[in-house]
């Protein structure tokens, strides 16, 4: 099958290649949206990303033009008008899992910048300045931890913070058995934000969680915690978390995600100058560390995510039924 592989950089076509010996794949560097759409025409099926914007302009064009397959390289699919997509008969499959080790070990990672000032001390160190001022941090064994999502990325936080001797809280609609065999409490969110030292997100993006961390549960949490995001970027009213910083109901933020992240990550901007004044005053604070989503960004995780998608395409065009098919409900 002829697949158009839309933001596509050097590593995706390296492990997509790899991964497969029966389709014809064609890179495209831009992101697919309204305007881009045409590149697709002729092919079959397209493989997007997180930032590619499938709306139903989108989509309608894509099956114009002889588009059947729409393959995510990633689990979410919030950036998909699912109902658009079934008016039109495209199938839309996913990968639903590629390495929640790598999620979860970069949140913990976060964690530990935040807390042990690692990015400031490394440019001390680089500067010949050893002093230890401003660089205190706090023991994790015995914090309070709270986990908000407890799915297989959140099961794996959970193990590695359990690890360092930390008293773990959850909150999800279902309860994981794994999580209760770890002695984890089900607590509610309100609960889980008043008590934690640290609260980690680890759930999707859907309607019912979009702003999760808004104005109003600001005000509920620890005064002084920190707040880690490795999961979707609109889970944070960003607007409300610098209130929050400013006002010290944050203590440390640590995002891997942004709301807004579509026009900013996955390019070299260092030649530009971005327009967008709430990211760059999150990036003033002394006390926020963001990446530029590269949670997901291992070795493993890639492989896992070519060979899924791969696998996907493979499916649907041997006519065989896919376990990583979304449907509309």
């Amino acid at each position: 099958m002829k697949i158009a592989v839309f933001s596509s950089k050097s590593y995706d076509r390296n492990f997509l290649e790899a991964a497969n010996s029966e389709h014809e794949l064609v890179f495209f560097e831009p992101r697919l949206t309204a305007a881009t759409a045409p590149l697709a025409d002729g092919f079959p099926a397209v493989c997007v990303f997180i930032n590619d914007r499938l709306q139903a302009e989108t989509l309608r064009q894509l099956a114009d033009q002889g588009t059947r397959l729409i393959a995510l390289r990633s689990a979410g699919f919030n950036n998909v008008d699912l109902a658009a997509a079934a008016e039109l008969d495209l199938t839309v499959v996913r990968v639903p899992a590629y390495s929640p080790y790598a999620v979860a070990e970069h949140a913990v990672g976060l964690i530990l910048m935040l807390n042990r000032k690692l990015n400031r001390a490394y440019n001390r160190v680089r500067e010949d300045n050893f002093a230890l001022e401003g660089l205190l941090g706090f023991d994790l064994h015995g914090a309070t931890v709270g986990i908000v999502g407890t799915g297989k990325i959140g099961l794996c936080f959970a193990q590695i913070m359990n690890g360092f001797g930390c008293r773990l809280l959850a909150y999800d609609v279902y309860q994981n058995p794994d999580c209760l065999k770890l002695g984890i409490e089900y607590v509610t969110l309100p609960e889980l934000l008043a008590q934690s030292d640290v609260a980690s997100l680890h759930c999707p993006l859907m309607p019912e969680t979009h702003h999760l961390i808004n104005t109003e549960t600001i005000g509920l949490l620890k005064p002084g915690m920190m707040l880690i995001n490795t999961s979707r970027g609109g889970l944070i009213d960003a607007a409300a978390v610098i209130g929050g910083i400013k006002s010290g109901q944050i203590g440390y933020l640590g995002i891997d995600v942004y709301e807004q992240e579509e026009d900013l990550f996955f390019e070299d901007l260092s030649d530009t100058v971005i327009q967008d004044d709430t990211f760059q005053l999150l990036q003033s604070f002394p006390n926020v560390v963001v990446t530029a989503h590269q949670a997901f960004f291992t070795r493993e995780a890639l492989q896992n995510i070519a060979q899924t998608t791969i696998g996907n395409v493979s499916d649907f065009e041997a006519g065989r039924p896919c376990a990583n098919q979304i449907e509309h409900r």
